[in-house]
């Protein structure tokens, strides 16, 4: 019964393990400390990585962080945002500011 407990225990455990790293943002983490290791720490790669997740999602990780590795800027959030805001479909900077009504209108 014990034998059978421990190997049960030993299997769950093990399962965690075998598990492909293939995330998104393990492949971010793992691209930037390639490309903009002169720019950005581990940490600031892993918390610019979680920060673009929705460009990740969108498949634009290698234009995002090969924007952030031109930057003359050290990484920080505010590159790792203008980045993201200029790739793919977001490169025009988005829909136009709503329109205003005269003052007079009430």
């Amino acid at each position: 019964m014990r034998f059978a407990l421990v190997i049960g225990l030993f299997v769950l455990a093990s399962c965690r393990a075998v598990e492909p790293a293939n995330k998104p943002v393990d492949a971010c983490i793992d691209m930037c400390e390639k490309k903009a290791s002169r720019q950005c720490s581990s940490s600031e790669c892993n918390r610019g990585c979680e920060f673009i997740l929705d460009r990740l999602v969108e498949r634009e990780t290698d234009t995002v962080v090969s924007c952030v590795a031109r930057a003359p800027r050290r990484c920080t959030d505010v590159v790792w945002a203008d980045c993201a805001a200029h790739v793919g479909p977001h490169l025009d900077g988005g829909p136009p500011a709503p329109y205003l009504p005269p003052e007079d209108w009430e």
